[in-house]
């Protein structure tokens, strides 16, 4: 039987503010347990919450980014369950009036376009943390540490419809809105620190069914890669069970990355078991038309609008434009680049970007702001190959020992220090010719019988002859009207 994977992602974004949603507490990562929890956080007696407006802004500004529906009006409702790392024993969040409704989110799966729609965004309140490792109690026992410092952190959770339909598509639109999110300011992106999680709803079907098959959620995925390690695993383990003549039970689960394997972690409630409704302490969210337009007027020029610009003004392929712009230091640094060369240079600058200069952050395990050269040298670079002074191939060599930091990341001391000017004398790039076709007459006779491969191979050779510093755009020319 061919089966069809359905998917649905909810990922919660750690929004950027200095203090909580709801208190004034500080959001810094890293605190000693339980420092940064007040008595808002800790539920005492009493204590009331505050709505957080720099929240409430940066949800604004993701809705507009999206092109969704921002509500005039929404409500933050009890979420009631019990947890030992949640004081209240529920959570404010947002249910049937979110603040965001809608949207849509363009993104790339190799060098196709795809659009996924969004359900929603919501705000709401993050939980605190249970600690298992190793945690010793008072008497020396193995017990369980309760860190309430990200209680309350501000989240926006952000649902999409359940139009994925492989691991590869779920990963593409998770790297897309994870770039859009930092490029707006709204979350910093740290993975690694839980800014940004995300829960995977993983259902399996035969191929043409229209009903969904039973779902099963995988919590708190934190890196691209274990995403779409958890979403294969859950997707064959339901295929087998169900072809054993099993029943895929809708529940809650864990991906183990060392184990590379999903694991039962309780079963998934509906929303009736959380007994929503509406929070006392908390007036409704009113957002006007006014508070809206300021916002808009505060946010960058947002990755659509750089994707069109580059296709339309710099005449780049909607590829490299989309390319370009996943992260905002990347198209930045793009932008930097293109100021150093002229104009119609546009599409060379695209090629290094994502040829070398990314190979190279890749290996080296580097985000592109900390990248050992800059777009000012890379650019001035370019201009050498733009020039004719060197030639592509031998730009890559210049590139290396700039990313080495040789003569201070210099390509034109770099160039000049070992000799890499590029041969470009008419005579001198048709001596070399002359003796390549004195010493190859047999490739000039397979070239005559019609063979394209022996022109190649006769290319290859002048460029050997010359070191690689022959012009080839001169050589094919020269070659070519030698051979008639």
């Amino acid at each position: 039987m061919n089966w069809e994977i359905v998917i649905g992602l909810e990922t919660h974004v750690q929004l950027s503010t200095k203090s909580k949603i709801f208190s004034g507490s500080s959001t810094a990562f890293g605190a000693a347990p339980n420092t940064q929890a007040n008595m808002v956080d800790m539920a005492l007696p009493g204590s009331l919450p505050v709505m957080n407006k720099a929240a409430v802004e940066r949800a604004i500004r993701f809705g507009l980014a999206i092109g969704a529906e921002v509500a005039p009006y929404s409500v933050f409702a009890r979420k009631n369950y019990f947890y030992p790392d949640l004081p209240k024993n529920y959570q404010i969040s947002q249910y049937e009036l979110p603040v965001v409704v809608g949207g849509k989110i363009s993104y790339f799966v190799g060098k196709e376009e795809k659009t996924l729609n969004l359900t929603r965004a919501h705000l709401e309140e993050d939980a605190g943390k249970s600690l298992h490792d190793d945690f010793i109690g008072p008497l020396g026992e193995l017990s369980t540490g309760i860190d309430l410092n990200r209680t309350g952190t501000p989240l926006l959770e952000i649902v999409t419809e359940p139009e994925l339909r492989s691991a590869e598509e779920a990963v593409a639109y998770a790297k897309t809105l994870h770039g859009l999110v930092v490029w707006l300011g709204i979350c910093d992106g740290n993975l690694q620190e839980g800014s940004f999680r995300i829960d995977a709803n993983v259902s399996v079907r035969p191929v043409g069914q229209k009903e969904f098959g039973t779902r099963a959620e995988i919590k708190n995925v934190n890196s691209f890669r274990f995403l779409e390690r958890a979403i294969l695993f859950e997707a064959r383990r339901q295929i087998e069970l169900i072809e054993d003549g099993g029943t895929v039970v809708q529940e809650t689960r864990l991906y183990d990355d060392v184990k590379d394997e999903t694991r039962s972690m309780r079963t998934k409630e509906d929303a009736h078991d959380y007994r929503y409704f509406p929070d006392p302490d908390l007036p409704p969210l009113v957002i006007s038309q006014e508070w809206k337009e300021r916002v808009k007027a505060s946010m960058p020029e947002l990755p659509a609008a750089r994707r069109e610009r580059y296709c339309n003004e710099l005449g780049l392929p909607a590829y490299d434009a989309a390319q370009l712009t996943v992260s905002r230091a990347m198209s930045d640094y793009f932008e930097e680049i293109i100021k150093v060369l002229p104009e119609g240079n546009a599409k060379l600058a695209s090629n290094w970007i994502m040829s070398e200069l990314s190979g190279a952050l890749n290996r080296d395990e580097l985000d592109i702001e900390n990248s050992p050269v800059s777009p000012e040298q890379l650019g001035k670079m370019l201009l050498r190959i733009i020039d004719n002074t060197i030639s592509n191939k031998i730009a890559r060599d210049v590139f290396t020992d700039m990313w080495a930091g040789e003569h201070n990341r210099d390509a034109d001391a770099i160039i000049e220090a070992k000799g890499l000017k590029q041969i470009s004398d008419s005579g001198a790039i048709a001596a070399m010719i002359d003796e390549v076709l004195a010493a190859n007459p047999e490739i000039i006779e397979e070239y005559k019988a019609g063979k394209p491969k022996a022109f190649n191979s006769l290319v290859g050779k002048v460029m050997k002859a010359g070191k690689g510093k022959a012009n080839p755009t001169q050589v094919n020319e020269i070659l070519k009207q030698k051979l008639g």
